[in-house]
């Protein structure tokens, strides 16, 4: 085998060791997850909770379909895991469809490529993101496998195959909003500061994991840490979507936050009160925004489905759109 090779071997398995942060980082992820299903009231899925430690073991699941020897499923993931609010101010309001959304970025690189061509190269959905999208598309198939589970529960039949299918889709949706909790995945600013730095805060991209894996892991930090900071169940009522945007727009409020931590001291004291603070608060965010879906889900599928008249693919509807073949949410 020669060095060449030896060495791209090394590397690609230092990409995927449990170490390598590319998201919360193991930990946070884990702990995240376990503390929202303990928070499940008993009006709520509760099912869930037998299948807590497989839900908590999968909680990075989501960061291994992002390999670069896997392109196809790297192009669909890598998006879902930021929402890089500057890149996209022009967007108002935010679609209420995913390809809306990737269309209304196209149109507006086709505007600017020639007269700005650097933004241009960034207005796409690779350096937006996607995570609210891949939030709510989770949920609504949550809705959707917890009305099979409710349907299974009514016959007297077997729950465990429709509860398996839940289990999954709450990996998936505890991930993303574990990611979007996470202030540095809600910036243009994730992997080290960008552009005008009249502050001077730090332009070296390990800030993110420094942050959030190495921290994190250096202030053990553990789901009796955040239990008591998750408080009673929420989002009842209201919109889900929007939901999704002002929990993400709340945590990217504290990303200038993280640099001036940062600042100080560079995360190197596990025991700074101040780091450790907002570790809690950010975690026990992702933790009762994952509750509340759940159990808004739970609540929403002891509903029939309802019907859409007309439907979102006929061309009758009112609000559909022929440049994605359907009508928005």
């Amino acid at each position: 085998m020669t060095r060449k090779l030896t060495l791209a071997l090394a590397l690609g398995a230092l990409a995927f060791s449990p170490g390598a942060a590319m998201a919360w980082g193991g930990t946070a992820h884990e702990v995240i997850d376990r503390a929202a299903l303990d928070a499940i009231p008993q009006d709520g899925p509760v099912f869930l909770k037998a299948y807590t430690d497989y839900i908590a073991a999968s909680a990075s699941l989501p960061d291994s379909w992002r390999g670069d020897s896997e392109n196809f499923s790297k192009m669909e993931e890598d998006p879902n895991h930021g929402w890089f609010r500057e890149q996209f101010r022009f967007v108002k309001p935010i679609p209420r469809s995913r390809y809306e959304f990737i269309l209304a970025l196209y149109k507006r690189y086709e505007t600017i490529k020639d007269s700005d061509p650097a933004t241009a190269a960034r207005t796409n959905v690779r350096w937006t993101g996607t995570l609210p999208y891949a939030a709510i598309e989770a949920y609504d198939r949550l809705v959707v496998c917890m009305r099979h589970v409710r349907k299974a529960q009514a016959e007297g039949g077997d729950i465990s195959i429709p509860a398996q299918h839940c289990a999954f889709q709450t990996i998936r949706l505890g991930h993303y909003i574990g990611d979007g909790a996470q202030p540095l995945h809600d910036s243009i600013h994730s992997d080290g500061w960008r552009g005008g730095n009249p502050s001077g805060y730090t332009r070296d991209r390990s800030i993110h994991g420094r942050f959030e894996s190495q921290f994190v892991d250096g202030m053990k930090l553990t789901v009796a840490d955040i239990a008591p900071r998750i408080g009673a169940p929420g989002h009842r009522d209201g919109d889900m979507f929007d939901a999704i945007l002002a929990f993400l727009d709340q945590a990217g409020d504290r990303m200038e936050y993280v640099y001036q931590l940062e600042k100080r001291d560079g995360f190197a004291d596990f025991a700074d009160k101040d780091v450790r603070a907002l570790v809690y608060e950010r975690t026990a965010a992702g933790a009762a925004m994952l509750r509340d879906m759940l159990c808004r889900a739970w609540a929403e599928s002891a509903s029939p489905p309802a019907r859409v008249v007309p439907a979102p693919l006929d061309f009758s509807n009112p609000r559909f759109n022929p440049e994605t073949g359907s009508a928005p949410d």
